[in-house]
């Protein structure tokens, strides 16, 4: 039952935010001239970053529960670790995710000090309060190594470089004819489009992988230097990858291309151990 509502909020989520912005883009192909792919690249650009502030404040709330973390010695806490990082936060807020999955996690979401920090339930009931508050700090190490920004700078590139290539193609006649429209236009255009770009993003993949990686041990030193040690995240880190069925082991060359986190070996070893 759970299951088919959340692919029925999915889709009315996606109807109700998707479809305009597709009709908008579709409306900019035809009124803004040769720099309409620039109107377009910015009105997607935009639109993405409205959701960082409207998703965890109206969407979210549609699929979980989110209830503040009860007073005590754990938010204390975790209160105390975000204000020695000097990282301004409006709650500390539990989700629900037991209802779906064992799946152990932390973020934080919003600009400023609108930023609220998330914990998944199962989260707070596998760790001790110092591993807790080691994976939080870990979070709040991609903010301070300003991961976050270098991310949206490079999908705001990437959608500009995407747009660029829609504009050539959706006037090139032979890419119609190779999927059997006679002439161009610009619905069919961008629908193909979005069905044959991972063909192409299929070798940026590692690329992009490699630089996430590199961005986990950032974010693992950060938290090891915060709370005064490795072996608060070293715990952390073994007992999620037991309770989230890690493959401990991947291949070298399949770990390449598909983790954007490195296997928690590698990531042990680079964070040594004892204090």
């Amino acid at each position: 039952r759970l299951f088919w509502i959340d692919v029925l909020k999915g889709w009315f989520v996606s109807a109700l935010l998707g479809a305009p912005l597709l009709l908008a883009v579709l409306w900019l192909v035809g009124a803004a001239g040769d720099s309409w792919w620039l109107w377009g690249a910015g009105l997607v650009i935009g639109f993405q970053a409205l959701m960082m502030i409207l998703y965890p404040l109206w969407i979210a709330p549609l699929f979980n529960k989110f209830t503040p973390l009860a007073e005590g010695p754990l938010r204390d806490k975790l209160f105390a670790l975000a204000e020695r990082a000097n990282f301004a936060a409006r709650g500390i807020f539990v989700m629900d995710g037991s209802r779906r999955s064992t799946h152990s996690n932390a973020y934080f979401t919003g600009f400023g000090k609108s930023r609220r920090i998330v914990l998944y339930d199962t989260l707070v009931n596998q760790l001790p309060a110092e591993e807790l508050a080691a994976v939080l700090a870990h979070e709040i190490g991609h903010y301070k190594r300003r991961h976050v920004p270098v991310m949206l700078a490079i999908s705001a590139a990437l959608i500009f470089a995407g747009f660029a290539v829609a504009d050539h193609l959706l006037g090139w006649r032979a890419f119609y004819r190779a999927f059997g429209f006679p002439e161009p236009w610009a619905p069919a255009g961008l629908f193909l489009l979005t069905q044959v770009a991972a063909a192409f993003t299929f070798w940026l993949k590692p690329l992009f992988n490699a630089m996430l990686r590199r961005f986990e041990y950032e974010a693992d030193a950060f938290a090891a230097r915060l709370t005064g040690g490795a072996s608060p995240l070293r715990g952390a880190l073994l007992k999620l990858a037991e309770k989230n069925l890690t493959n401990l082991w991947p291949h070298p060359a399949y770990s390449l291309y598909h983790y954007s986190h490195p296997p928690l070996a590698e990531r042990l070893a680079r964070l040594g151990g004892g204090r």
